[in-house]
């Protein structure tokens, strides 16, 4: 089957449809500086995206992509609702969407594509970020990482929006820029489109074996183009 085919397309939302890096960043560091912990540069922090929130404020207190086995319980709880806190007041500042993806979507919705969001991000963050640049009113269905009980790279996210949506495996292709995004499509028997330009852990998304991959939005467009 061909990408022309597939008629749901499934996005993940950072590190594919947004550049949330630098806002994230602001988050966690001004979480640290509250907690006197140590800070770190944004790009040390692009690494630590793509788990969630939980995860991602868990490597930040270990300062590292692997999280600390001792790390306290209680004060990685109490640093999450403080970053929720910062990450709620700063989700528009510095993000911007890729280029290409405004008008890519737009283009996708009118050629008859049904769009979805299937993120790791917290339910509450996904539409006021739409909104704020801009694309929202774009997708059928959204789903965040506390929608079901877990989240990718377990298939559940990506099977309870073949049940919403009221479609097969077959019509729908994943698209992301993470293992995470790729591993869930494969335990759903979907087909992926993997993304290089996101935050893949400093890994080639190409060895997660993605049945396409593309350097760019524009490349995907070009893909789907009917």
């Amino acid at each position: 089957m061909t990408l022309q085919e597939k008629s749901v397309l499934l996005f993940d939302l950072d590190g594919t449809l947004v550049d949330s890096a630098p806002d994230l960043a602001l988050a966690v560091n001004k979480t640290l500086r509250d907690l006197n912990k140590e800070e770190f540069d944004t790009q040390i922090i692009h690494h630590w995206v793509g788990n969630g929130a939980k995860v991602l404020i868990e490597r930040a207190l270990s300062g590292s992509s692997k999280i600390n086995e001792q790390l306290d319980s209680a004060l990685a709880q109490d640093a999450l609702t403080i970053f929720l806190a910062h990450y709620q007041q700063c989700l528009c500042v510095e993000s911007i969407l890729y280029d290409d993806v405004k008008s890519g979507l737009v283009s996708l919705k009118n050629a008859g594509y049904r769009l979805a969001i299937i993120t790791n991000k917290p339910t509450v963050f996904i539409q006021p970020i739409l909104s704020g640049l801009g694309i929202d009113n774009l997708f059928e269905l959204l789903i965040g990482g506390d929608t079901l009980p877990v989240r990718k790279p377990n298939p559940a996210p990506l099977n309870y929006a073949l049940a919403q949506l009221k479609v097969t495996a077959d019509q729908c292709v994943m698209i992301g820029d993470s293992r995470n995004d790729i591993l869930a499509a494969k335990a759903a028997n979907i087909d992926s489109v993997g993304l290089t330009y996101g935050y893949n852990y400093g890994e080639d998304i190409n060895q997660y074996q993605p049945e396409w991959c593309f350097d760019s939005f524009a490349e995907l467009l070009a893909a789907l183009q009917r």
